[in-house]
């Protein structure tokens, strides 16, 4: 993994920490997802890019 790779899925990882955390519990439970889970659903995400 290069280092422009590991920087794009840390910057996806806060990118995607930050829009979940503005989210209000109704909407995450909207999207099934936990306060707890926020971070495990956006490295998740960050890794499959």
């Amino acid at each position: 993994m290069s280092i422009r790779d590991s920087f794009r899925r840390w910057n996806t990882f806060r990118r995607t920490v930050r829009e979940l955390e503005s989210l209000d519990d109704r909407q995450l439970n909207d999207l099934g997802i936990s306060r707890g889970d926020i971070r495990y659903v956006a490295r998740d995400h960050a890794e499959r890019i």
